[in-house]
């Protein structure tokens, strides 16, 4: 288990309880997201954590390393399959859309799981990536205090994750949106 996935298992309520915290940047990054995301077929959310995202918007499927957070999605009533980006336990073609929401940060390699979720993606799918951006607000606001999740994150910039969503065979790959250093990236499947 890597130290990223570790502190998640550890600290999975406390992780939990931020959103309730900063309810303000959870209700803008949510309907941020809601905004691009799509409002019909399945859906499925990489990195689902405790499912915070994924029942707020609707998405019934959420994938994740950590037991104790899967458990509580699994609470919200996502279904849940524990596992990795990098190697999506589903068939091709199963989901209309994948959101991957604050994750890409605790990957080391992108364009593996972007590669798996073209493949996991129907025809016209979309892949929304929220991320906080290398050089934002929040990766400034938190150098050198990074608590225990984002001492583990690699920020990455708008070029880097584009680039990786063009490489894993996406197009059009369009930067949408900017909050505080947070954008989401949205990218389609043809």
């Amino acid at each position: 288990m890597n130290r990223a996935v570790a502190a998640f298992e550890k600290y999975a309520g406390e992780y939990d309880r931020w959103f309730g915290t900063h309810r303000d940047i959870f209700s803008r990054q949510r309907e941020a997201l809601r905004a691009v995301l799509p409002s019909t077929g399945p859906g499925l959310e990489i990195g689902t954590g405790t499912g915070r995202f994924a029942a707020d918007l609707g998405i019934r499927h959420g994938l994740d390393p950590s037991i104790r957070m899967l458990a509580m999605a699994r609470q919200r009533g996502i279904e849940t399959v524990q596992g990795a980006g990098e190697a999506l336990p589903y068939r091709a073609e199963t989901f209309g859309y994948i959101l991957m929401m604050t994750v890409i940060c605790f990957m080391d390699d992108i364009v593996l799981p972007f590669q798996e979720a073209y493949r996991v993606l129907g025809p016209d799918g979309i892949l929304v990536i929220g991320f906080l951006v290398k050089g934002g607000e929040t990766a400034r606001h938190n150098k050198g205090r990074r608590g225990r999740f984002l001492c583990h994150a690699r920020f990455r910039t708008v070029e880097d994750v584009t680039g990786a969503a063009k490489l894993a065979g996406f197009h059009p790959v369009q930067a949408r949106e900017y909050l505080h250093g947070f954008c989401i990236v949205t990218a389609r499947k043809r």
